[in-house]
């Protein structure tokens, strides 16, 4: 080994010692008579010292040192002067006293280094993330993400769970979004597909009989990108035989409540709090709510029919919505022009026609410039119903019931944030459930399954698949963490006659089902078991416990928003002797060298 010891590592017991260090040069410091560095590597720092005792040649070679050399250094361990101990560093009481000092490897001037206050753009830090990936944060964000693995792989094996691989070239069985296509050179004209999920894998691993499974998954989807979205990401992937939702959700409450308490010392009660994707949608306008705070959409459309205001009475008696939040304690905070800037957010972010407020006066009547279309009395029975106090500012959206749902989540988001209404460091997790099995496609004028093909629906749902697809609920869960969601699974379908009815519902006939998923429909004829499990967003929880709002800051090597690599420039163009062994020709390209991070 070249080194003895890390540079975090340390401590008053070991004055005296002779050890060796190896590190990257963080700063150095001329005084004159004797040089210091602070030497680093991903364990910490140490303040090495090259004195005049420690021979000219040492101090000479301490004064040619750079910002990111890599050095070796061997000395004695001694405690820092009275006055100068670093509380800051675990390492701040001692020093290293350099006898020998070797330059392993120089470093040219870098376009940014680790320890700059400013960071550079996301486009730099990418294009040279051996660099960024030096930062003690994104250390720390990688050595997090480990942790959170490691537990999670331990409280599974606890739990008799086996962790069996699936393939990554695999069968395209497309299910929503895009596959990744990989072309065959034995089979010219066929390609493989990276897996979305290993869900049909899982599936044919409960009919084989291993009835708890697991596997940190790395999964592709080729879609378009968003800040907390990438091409490929990883899962950790768990199926279960023999249980209903119940048993599902109670392992998990169980992982859940195991990684708050060893990775963030927090406590969780389980079960977790669940609520329903009806009730989520009514009283937050979203199916992955943040409870961290407990603003709620009020419902005044019936109220809204007896107003002389023509744009709530009109939308209420159209058969739209008139919904609204209670903001506490805002009406001071937010000016006439703040409130314009809310009514532009609503409307250019999601097309709501626009944004009626009231201020709740001292006396607790409401008060707003078109309060004149209300009777004294609607107006005090709406106060009563959005629970309204003095110093409340009450906003109200009337439209559609999705573009209600959509523009009052944004606000209670929005508002959530500024008037700083819950602890950023809260961590608050619960149950999503009993999701619609089909969503309505108006474009392609048929039904679309919420979730995927193979999700079972509830017992007492399945009469409902001829006659009211929309009524259906499926027996589906999301697990939400502090308003994202980390992970969703369902029950799956076991019989294949029901699997076939779904199948049809969505438009996908006998034929087109054996040539798609006939493996799996096989596998359903031998001896199915009922099976169901989840998949949890890895990516995600790391951004979620790690208090980051980026994910591509929890990968080591994440891909821009147009799902490039500015480090290797993948994708790349190919050889044109790797494209004929493919039998495959380019007909047009773009050859794109500029790209962004965000």
């Amino acid at each position: 080994m070249l080194r003895t010891h890390t540079c975090g590592e340390l401590r008053a017991d070991a004055v005296g010692q002779e050890v060796t260090l190896c590190g990257w040069v963080d700063t150095t410091r001329d005084h004159g008579g004797a040089v210091f560095v602070d030497l680093r590597d991903r364990y910490g720092k140490t303040q090495v010292v090259a004195a005049p005792e420690s021979g000219a040649d040492v101090v000479e070679a301490f004064k040619k040192l750079h910002s990111e050399d890599v050095i070796q250094v061997r000395g004695k361990v001694a405690h820092r002067p009275q006055g100068t101990v670093n509380p800051k560093l675990a390492t701040g009481e001692i020093e290293l006293r350099v006898t020998e000092v070797r330059t392993l490897n120089q470093c040219t001037s870098p376009p940014f280094t680790p320890t700059q206050i400013d960071l550079p753009s996301e486009d730099l830090r990418l294009r040279y993330r051996y660099l960024d990936l030096r930062r003690p944060a994104m250390q720390q964000t990688l050595l997090l993400r480990s942790r959170i693995i490691k537990t999670m792989r331990d409280y599974f094996a606890e739990h008799d769970f086996i962790d069996i691989e699936t393939p990554i070239l695999g069968r395209s069985t497309p299910e929503g979004a895009r596959d990744y296509l990989v072309p065959s050179r034995i089979h010219h004209g066929k390609f493989y597909a990276l897996p979305q999920s290993p869900q049909l894998y899982k599936q044919i691993l409960m009919v084989a009989g291993f009835d708890r499974y697991v596997q940190v998954a790395r999964c592709f989807r080729d879609e378009d990108l968003r800040a907390d979205r990438q091409p490929e990401f990883t899962q950790l992937d768990m199926e279960m035989s023999f249980v209903e939702a119940d048993d599902v959700l109670a392992v998990i409450d169980g992982l859940v409540a195991r990684l708050a308490k060893e990775i963030l010392g927090v406590d969780v009660s389980t079960p977790l709090p669940r609520m329903t994707y009806d009730e989520a949608m009514r009283r937050f306008g979203h199916d992955a709510p943040d409870l961290r705070f407990d603003m709620e959409i009020v419902d005044c459309t019936d109220l809204a029919r007896r107003a002389d205001f023509r744009v709530f009475r009109s939308v209420a008696e159209g058969g739209g919505h008139v919904r609204g939040l209670r903001a506490p304690g805002a009406a001071s905070q937010y000016s006439r022009k703040k409130i314009d800037e809310l009514t532009e957010y609503v409307q250019q972010d999601f097309g709501a026609k626009g944004l009626v407020w009231f201020r709740v006066e001292p006396d607790g009547t409401l008060w707003a410039p078109v309060a004149k279309n209300f009777q004294a009395e609607l107006l005090a029975e709406i106060a009563q119903r959005m629970e309204a106090e003095p110093g409340d500012l009450l906003l109200f959206i009337a439209d559609s019931w999705d573009v209600t749902c959509k523009a009052l989540y944004g606000l209670r988001k929005r508002l959530g944030a500024e008037l700083k209404l819950y602890d950023p460091q809260t961590l608050h997790c619960s149950w999503v459930v009993e999701f619609p099995m089909f969503e309505y496609d108006d474009e392609e004028q048929r039904w679309v399954a919420m979730h995927h093909p193979f999700t079972a629906p509830r017992p007492q749902d399945i009469e409902k698949l001829q006659s009211d697809p929309g009524a259906c609920r499926a027996q589906a869960y999301d697990l939400v963490i502090n308003g994202s969601e980390a992970g969703g699974g369902t029950i799956r379908i076991h019989d294949p006659r029901l699997q076939q009815q779904v199948f049809d519902l969505l438009g996908i006939d006998e034929a087109s089902a054996r040539d798609r998923f006939g493996f799996l429909l096989d596998a359903l004829r031998y001896g199915a078991p009922p099976h169901g499990g989840i998949a949890l967003g890895i990516d995600r929880f790391v951004m979620l416990f790690g208090g980051l709002d980026n994910i591509r800051d929890c990968i080591a090597f994440p891909k821009t928003q147009r799902a490039t690599d500015l480090m290797t420039g993948a994708p790349g163009i190919v050889d044109p002797r790797q494209l004929a062994e493919l039998a495959i020709e380019v007909t047009d390209f773009e050859d794109d060298e500029t790209d962004e991070a965000s």
